[in-house]
Parts: structure tokens; C-alpha cells; sequence
């Protein structure tokens, strides 16, 4: 790997722009960049939610999924570039399902909410939707690979469900929205 980052700051930056990982430049307000820093902070979102306990299967599953944000992050630092497999929106949906299949069907809408853990994770879920916002902003002007757009949508499916497990599991449950509470 090298000394990647040998300098911390090189006041490249300081005009508004900032390198891409084909060489090139672009505004620091540019869509791309909006796209990954949106999904740098999933990532970091889901370091804060890892400081939690959580059981060590939801914390191996959620530094796999850093890895992977990590790589998708990569992909759109590089136009034109598909770091993501098909296979890794996939493995998301083995996840789902897996938790999912412990949980009672939804009957009412949720609250973020509950536990710790599970609020953060659904911070992390709304923040995926943004970063999915703007990967899809982003493709339309740009090439975006299918799984970073899929990958997206279903670890922000996974980070709801495993929001609930997570109040499932800590004996807490859902906190349901009643309609006209305030009315």
C-alpha cells in the first residue's frame, strides 16, 4: 500500500477543488462529492453505532458492510470505475431476510427509536437514503454502476429492519406511531 498518506494536508484543496482517484479535479461541490461524502458518513455512522454492545454477528455484518462502503466510496472517487459486485447488494438480502424472519410482520408505522443502538441505526438508514439520493443524482450526468445504486437501497432496507432486531433483541420492541397523539 505505501505511505498513502504521508501529508495530511497539501493545500490543493484550498481553491474549491479537490483530486479524484483517477488523478483529476473536481468542485468539492460537485455531485460526486456530495455522493461520497454522503456514504463516508454511513460509514461513520455505523463506527459510532459499532461502540454500542451489539451481538458479535450484527458486528460482524456491520464491518463487512464498512468494508463495502469503503470500496463503494472508492468506485466514485474513480468515474467511470465498478469496484462493487453484484454479489455484495446480494449478500444485504441473505441479511434481511435472515432478520427479518425473527421479527412480527408490521402493522403499524415505527418511530426511530428504542434501544441505543437501534436510534443510531436508524440514523444510519436515513442517511443511507440521502447517499442514495445523490449516487442516483449523480448518475445522471456520470456513470454509476448498478450494484452501488442497489447496494444502497438494500442496506438502507437492512438498516431498518436491523433497527428492529435490535429492539427485539434488548426486549424493548417497536415504537409505534399513533396516529393523532397530538391532535
Amino acid at each position: 500500500m505505501g505511505h498513502r498518506l504521508s501529508k495530511i494536508y497539501t493545500r490543493t484543496g484550498d481553491a474549491g477543488t479537490t483530486g479524484l482517484g483517477d488523478g483529476s479535479r473536481t468542485g468539492k461541490d460537485s455531485a460526486r462529492i456530495a455522493a461520497m461524502g454522503d456514504v463516508d458518513e454511513v460509514n461513520s455512522l455505523l463506527g459510532v453505532l459499532l461502540c454500542e454492545p451489539l451481538p458479535d454477528e450484527v458486528r460482524e455484518l456491520l464491518i463487512g458492510i464498512q468494508h463495502d462502503l469503503f470500496d463503494l466510496g472508492g468506485e466514485l472517487s474513480v468515474p467511470g470505475a465498478s469496484f462493487l459486485k453484484a454479489g455484495q447488494p446480494e449478500r444485504l438480502e441473505l441479511a434481511i431476510d435472515r432478520y427479518n424472519g425473527e421479527l412480527a410482520p408490521l402493522k403499524e408505522f415505527i418511530l426511530p427509536g428504542g434501544t441505543r443502538a437501534a436510534a443510531l441505526t436508524h440514523q444510519a438508514r436515513t442517511v443511507c437514503r440521502r447517499a442514495e439520493r445523490a449516487v442516483v443524482a449523480l448518475a445522471q450526468d456520470a456513470a454509476v454502476s448498478d450494484a452501488a445504486r442497489q447496494y444502497l437501497n438494500r442496506l438502507s432496507d437492512l438498516l431498518f429492519v436491523l433497527a428492529r432486531w435490535l429492539n427485539k433483541a434488548a426486549g424493548s420492541g417497536d415504537v409505534l406511531w399513533q396516529k393523532g397523539r397530538n391532535a
